[in-house]
């Protein structure tokens, strides 16, 4: 992942602009806390888009209680070039969740199982799921590279989600790559 190295670590939502990450582990262990009882989903996925002379690759965080709201953040990286290639497209925006992904420390996470965990008897629940950007169907170009990018998020410890099931890529990231 040295590649990796030197792009912005900032995230933004509406409402808060530089985030750390800190910050915004901080955000969702206080969404999570206030009603721990909730049947919540960490959600991670990222989309891009290619612009004239640049490619912008947008990655959500998404930390839902079904049924009863979320709270959301972005992070956005800018590679100054075209990327036309498909493949390595759909594999830069895996890897950029799954850094995201590796932020969540085995620390990190099991704070987020000690929030829900003193109520699963009673309906509480916690998933860590990745939305990629990529569907299976007949007609879809990228169902060729759903096995190599679904067993990647799975190697992350998540739930590996595809086309239409990938909302955070294919709707949340998207509306902010145009």
């Amino acid at each position: 992942m040295n590649k990796l190295k030197g792009l912005n670590f900032s995230f933004k939502n509406l409402n808060e602009k530089n985030m750390s990450f800190e910050q915004v582990f901080e955000r969702i262990v206080h969404f999570m806390k206030q009603t721990p009882n909730g049947d919540f989903s960490l959600m991670i996925g990222t989309d891009s888009q290619v612009h004239k002379r640049h490619t912008l690759f947008i990655t959500g965080i998404v930390i839902q209680n079904k049924g009863k709201g979320a709270w959301a953040c972005i992070r956005e990286v800018n590679v100054p070039r075209k990327m036309t290639n498909l493949h390595e497209r759909i594999s830069f925006e895996t890897t950029l969740s799954e850094e995201i992904f590796s932020m969540f420390t085995q620390d990190r996470k099991e704070q987020l199982y000690d929030i829900v965990l003193p109520h699963i008897y009673r309906g509480a629940s916690f998933s860590i799921e990745g939305h990629i950007d990529i569907g299976a169907g007949q007609r879809n170009k990228t169902r060729i590279f759903v096995q190599e990018m679904v067993s990647r998020i799975k190697s992350m410890g998540a739930e590996p989600k595809i086309k239409p099931d990938s909302f955070v890529a294919s709707a949340y990231a998207n509306r902010y790559t145009k």
